[in-house]
């Protein structure tokens, strides 16, 4: 005997955002106490995330409808649905997580008319940011959430807010967990916060320029080797490459920073003594260079001289160019001897 079962409606996005809200909300206090309960209220949840993905996204065979992932973006924004993903996020299974992560994109890429409603929504509950990045703090959401915020600081002013708030001094303990995983995708979201936005890390660093270069020889000087050879790499490219030269030169002129640049010519790896260099050559390239800076390249010639020369470039790298570069770089300091030693 053959029993035919109709299949059931498919869920408007109006009903979808509904079921979503109610499935969350179903997630309370005297849901999370009773085993049975908060199963049977996890998987509910998962379900409407699966399908909240589809509507997004398609399953492979029907592509999703504009209308449709449009009226969504709307719904979810209404009523702090954005708000109750994320105070229920730390409740949520792994498939949910990864769930939510993918609809994420999307939702705050997508665009109603003028306007980024998730976008805005944000904008307009900038607490939001705080807890994506205090959730580096619970490495059962600590992936989900740098993800998530990684979404979000490719928009300026979400990226602007991160920067200029108590919780972005976070990540210099952050990036130095003892969980790699944890610590690398931190480091991954500092990184772009770092080189995202140009004007507004130049503009950053202009205000805050003492207490962040203070954090940050933390991270040049760590015990831990993953921490000195990234934080080394990072800072040439946001600090050689901003649009605004002025942090760039007042770094440069500073003998406490040539300091950390030429202990880090001697450290035990090669791949960062050559990241090293590449910051140290512009101090010594610079044409107005302290005379603090000249003095200490002075008193410090013979030592260089000898790590120089038995500096070589790494795999894959343009040999003749570092050749080139560091001759140069040699013969200014040889330059810069001679004349100090002159003039006593």
């Amino acid at each position: 005997m053959s029993f035919f079962f109709k299949p059931s409606k498919p869920k408007t996005p109006q009903e979808l955002a509904k079921a979503i809200r109610d499935s969350l909300n179903a997630l309370d206090t005297k849901t999370i106490v009773e085993v049975n309960a908060l199963k049977k209220a996890l998987e509910e949840v998962e379900k409407n995330f699966a399908i909240m993905r589809v509507m997004l996204s398609g399953d492979g065979e029907v592509e999703p409808n504009p209308d449709q992932i449009t009226q969504l973006t709307l719904e979810i924004c209404k009523e702090d649905g954005l708000t109750l993903l994320m105070d229920k996020l730390p409740l949520l299974k792994w498939e949910a997580r990864k769930d939510l992560v993918h609809c994420w994109t999307i939702l705050m890429r997508q665009q109603v008319g003028s306007t980024f409603c998730c976008v805005q929504y944000i904008e307009n509950h900038l607490e939001f940011l705080d807890f994506l990045v205090v959730g580096y703090d619970n490495k059962d959401i600590a992936l989900t959430c740098g993800s998530m915020l990684r979404e979000c600081i490719r928009v300026p002013t979400l990226a602007k807010y991160v920067l200029e708030s108590p919780s972005f001094e976070i990540f210099f303990k952050y990036v130095e967990l003892p969980n790699f995983d944890v610590a690398s995708d931190a480091f991954s979201t500092f990184k772009d916060l770092l080189t995202k936005h140009e004007t507004v890390v130049a503009e950053f660093l202009t205000t805050h320029y003492d207490e962040f270069f203070e954090r940050y020889e933390t991270l040049l000087t760590s015990r831990n080797y993953v921490t000195r050879r990234q934080s080394l790499k990072l800072l040439s490219e946001f600090l050689l490459e901003l649009p605004n030269p002025h942090v760039m030169k007042r770094y440069i002129a500073e003998v406490r920073h040539l300091k950390v640049m030429m202990t880090l010519l001697k450290d035990s790896s090669k791949n960062i003594q050559i990241s090293a260099f590449h910051v140290f050559k512009v101090f010594v390239a610079n044409p107005n260079k302290p005379q603090e800076i000249k003095l200490i390249l002075a008193k410090n010639h013979e030592k260089l001289l000898e790590l120089l020369h038995n500096l070589s470039a790494g795999k894959g790298s343009d040999d003749d160019q570092f050749e080139e570069e560091k001759e140069l770089i040699i013969k200014e300091i040889e330059r810069i001897s001679r004349l100090l030693n002159l003039e006593t």
